[in-house]
């Protein structure tokens, strides 16, 4: 009866990745692989995604859906990087300064988004998923069209347009990653990211004090019942607006923080490649279609990036075959059509 109680709290998808990924960690050394790197490998990836998939929070909470507009926020990141480095800026305050120029797109984009899913309601998740797919399109001639000028970012021959990559060295690469950082294996590069895990623990306890405020309280009142939030008084629409804001400077933080633990800025198409690891990491974490925690956050990114960190390794010395994009896509998809598909009552099961 306890084990049945335990499979049905945790849900039993869940617990087939989590135990999926506990198989993986013992084959690794069985395999020939170093798991001391693989486990390193997970915290980095872990440190790198969280704020991103902490971005999906407050929207879920106000029942605006599953954020797959989560490129705007992206790309409002993406402008205050770009800004941070042609303007000059160099070294870890490069990363503060490019978050300083990203808040004012993310406010604008957040709430203009927010607006149409105001006037949509019911029909979020396609209209979310057209905005984001259309902001990277649009941005992809911008890209191309913007009056940037930096030789670090710009194509070489002709002087006009950004590269498809762009290093951060010398501006805002590790600029988290570095700090307090802790030798894990120094001889393969291994760290552990202090300075990002910290970051992100701020960001969460932020997230979580603000929920237990009378503001989170109501967001979370609109997302488990709109009609009684505004037969109380609460402005459904305001904490609705709110949150996809919220969401969206989260986003364009989240991919700051990304870039600076990866090394590169990725523009064009890369938006693209964020947001269903983003949707199908909290997901397995146990969140539902309303309902989203912190733990969720934790747990589900660290299983997502255990996945697509181990499998890659574990499968190929096993088969000599790479089948990491065929597991990552399964799980992505497969359990967000799990959380789109059963009926949620109160949470998540």
């Amino acid at each position: 009866m306890e084990r049945f109680s335990f499979a049905s709290r945790f849900g039993l998808p869940r617990t087939i990745i989590a135990g999926f990924v506990l198989l993986l960690f013992v084959m690794a050394p069985i395999v020939g692989a170093d798991l001391t790197m693989q486990v390193g490998n997970v915290i980095n990836r872990f440190s790198w995604n969280a704020v991103l998939v902490l971005a999906m929070v407050p929207m879920i909470h106000s029942g605006s859906s599953l954020n797959f507009g989560i490129p705007l926020g992206i790309i409002a990141g993406l402008l205050g990087g770009t800004l941070a480095i042609q303007l000059g800026a160099t070294g870890p305050v490069s990363f503060f300064i490019a978050i300083l120029l990203a808040t004012p797109f993310a406010l604008l984009l957040g709430g203009g988004y927010g607006w149409l899913l105001n006037r949509i309601k019911g029909g979020e998740m396609m209209i979310a998923t057209y905005v984001g797919l259309a902001s990277i399109a649009f941005m992809c001639m911008m890209w191309l069209l913007l009056p940037y000028t930096s030789p670090t970012m710009v194509w070489g021959l002709s002087g006009k347009g950004l590269r498809t990559t762009i290093s951060l060295d010398g501006f805002y690469g590790g600029a988290l990653a570095n700090f307090l950082q802790i030798p894990i294996d120094p001889a393969n590069g291994l760290y552990f990211p202090t300075g990002a895990i910290l970051f992100f623990a701020l960001l969460a306890l932020g997230m979580w004090a603000f929920l237990h405020t009378k503001t989170g309280t109501a967001m979370t009142a609109v997302g488990s019942n709109p009609l009684f939030a505004r037969a109380s008084g609460i402005n459904v629409d305001k904490m609705r607006l709110l949150s996809v804001i919220m969401s969206t400077w989260l986003g364009a933080v989240g991919i700051l923080v990304y870039q600076q633990g990866f090394g590169f800025m990725q523009l064009y198409m890369a938006p693209n490649n964020m947001t269903l690891p983003t949707v199908a990491a909290i997901l397995i974490g146990g969140a539902a279609v309303n309902k989203a925690t912190i733990p969720h956050v934790i747990i589900g990114t660290i299983l997502y990036q255990s996945v697509v960190t181990l499998t890659p390794t574990v499968m190929t010395a096993m088969i000599h075959m790479d089948v990491s994009e065929v597991v990552r896509i399964i799980i992505s998809n497969g359990m967000i059509v799990y959380a789109l598909t059963r009926k949620v009552k109160g949470g998540s099961r």
